[in-house]
């Protein structure tokens, strides 16, 4: 006699009720979501019902129609471990590459932002210097390629440079200093904002100076500036130490200089001159 008891898994997932006919659909389900949410395939549990009519439909082999729904989680997955990722860089906004418009700042090459999402320079832990105004993109170019880095798989955090000191010298007085250097060498890609909007005084530039020595030719550095590197004394007022850290971050480097022109500023001009010609518009055919 053919049981018709219901057998459960060690971790007592249900099994359909093997009577020689086929099982319910009620209980394919039923087992399909317990078993997905034991084995943790949130794709697999939410999709399978989609996958198998499309295999239907297409008259697909069971392995066939297998491989897809395992190549969908796995797809998924590596969705979600990216997202994870870009949230633990710190960003302060979504920027991304595709987002930038190369045609208000001709300064920057398109060409060269393409190859360096490729992350090659962070696989190699070479450093990355945006110099120029503000308002010329380097905030969303080192916010672009520092995601497209976690996206591809790197470990990224982002800090504005100020903010990084202060973290330095607080880690100092509380004796943690060592700790704190070492978690930002652990991280592949330091995107480091705003280098240059204030002067760090001694203490402060030789904590910085530690960290960027700690990652040289090991991990990679992408730094955005509005200062060019002469200018870079009124932030590091050591001489010494800022030639130091200047020959660290061009040495073997890519630099990208976005220019002076503004596009903050000349996008919001455009924005007003739009504004002000529908308004003139709309006053003419009021006024007719």
């Amino acid at each position: 006699m053919t049981s018709t008891t219901t057998t459960t898994t060690s971790a007592n997932t249900p099994r359909p009720k093997t009577t020689g006919r086929q099982p319910s659909e009620q209980a394919i389900d039923a087992a399909i979501d317990a078993a997905t949410r034991l084995l943790r395939l949130p794709t697999l549990r939410d999709r399978y019902g989609e996958y198998a009519d499309s295999a239907a439909r297409e008259q697909l082999s069971y392995r066939a129609f297998l491989s897809e729904l395992l190549l969908a989680e796995c797809d998924d997955r590596e969705e979600r471990r990216a997202a994870r990722r870009v949230a633990e860089a710190g960003f302060p906004r979504p920027k991304t590459l595709a987002d930038f418009d190369f045609e208000a700042n001709t300064a920057i090459n398109p060409a060269t932002i393409n190859t360096l999402a490729g992350c090659a320079w962070v696989t190699k832990g070479q450093s990355l210097c945006l110099i120029g105004d503000s308002g010329t993109g380097k905030s969303h170019l080192l916010i672009g390629l520092g995601t497209a880095a976690a996206q591809a798989g790197h470990k990224v955090r982002y800090v504005p440079a100020a903010k990084l000191v202060n973290e330095l010298v607080e880690a100092a007085d509380e004796r943690q200093l060592s700790r704190t250097i070492a978690r930002y060498g652990r991280v592949e890609l330091l995107c480091l904002d705003e280098l240059g909007y204030m002067e760090l005084d001694k203490r402060g530039a030789e904590l910085l100076f530690q960290v960027l020595t700690e990652r040289e030719e090991k991990t990679a550095v992408a730094i955005a500036s509005n200062d060019s590197f002469s200018g870079w004394t009124k932030t590091f007022t050591d001489p010494r130490l800022c030639a130091a850290i200047v020959d660290r971050l061009t040495f073997g480097g890519n630099i990208i200089e976005t220019g002076t022109s503004s596009y903050r500023l000349a996008h919001a001009r455009t924005q007003r001159q739009q504004g002000g010609a529908t308004s003139n518009r709309h006053s003419g055919a009021k006024s007719s």
